[in-house]
């Protein structure tokens, strides 16, 4: 479970991660440069600044036109993992980069690109982001269209055998999570189906157990 905090509220940001801290197994900060997606959001300082009131994982996800700036001062600024967008160029060179920060390497897929175009560097990540959603704002609608692209994803690393985890982030809830994790995924990116409710902590439960049921279920079969 990787609540986002781009639909928290930054006024009381430290207090909305703690709030649903007990249920998040990754927190993921959605770092944008105005360019590459048309939002801006936030930078390594506030990545400090939250790595000062949690010891949760920080996966920052970097929606930015030139990542090879910034990956160090992500690194020191306390973040765990970085993602880069594999739309961006330089990818070989930014996994290996981010492996020799000690940084967790992710490789993102926007939903208009074949995640085929991902396959080449699957031994070289530790997770594989494939986006729900048009990558920029917070709150869009599920696309349905993606989940057999998850799968395809998924049956690319099964067949591989690579420790890999598939990352699904746009329009996830309690309902959506179960198509997801039907399809492979492992890792949760939610935002507004969290923050945007009066119980962030019971929503961020509910779409872990969700997930949960379904993965089990997967497991049991003959």
């Amino acid at each position: 479970m990787a609540p986002s905090i781009l639909s928290a509220d930054f006024g009381s940001l430290a207090a909305d991660i703690a709030r649903v801290s007990a249920a998040t197994d990754w927190l993921h900060i959605d770092v944008m440069d105005g360019h590459f997606v048309p939002n801006l959001t936030i930078g390594p300082p506030v990545v400090a600044s939250i790595r000062r009131h949690t010891g949760l994982f920080l996966d920052c996800h970097l929606m930015i036109s030139e990542p090879w700036r910034y990956l160090e001062a992500f690194a020191e600024a306390g973040a765990d993992a970085t993602s880069v967008h594999v739309e961006v160029d330089r990818t070989e060179q930014l996994l290996r980069e981010m492996r020799s920060l000690g940084l967790a390497a992710g490789l993102a897929v926007n939903p208009e690109t074949p995640v085929e175009e991902a396959f080449e560097f699957l031994e070289h990540i530790d997770y594989l982001l494939v986006m729900s959603v048009h990558p920029g704002f917070g709150g869009q609608s599920f696309m349905a269209e993606v989940v057999p692209k998850a799968a395809k994803a998924w049956g690319e690393i099964e067949r591989r055998g690579l420790e890999v985890t598939l990352q699904v982030d746009g329009g996830i809830d309690s309902h959506t999570v179960r198509e997801m994790a039907e399809a492979g995924a492992r890792c949760f990116v939610a935002g507004s189906a969290i923050f945007h409710t009066e119980d962030p902590l019971g929503a961020a439960r509910e779409i872990h157990e969700q997930a949960a049921e379904v993965v089990s279920a997967m497991e049991s079969r003959p």
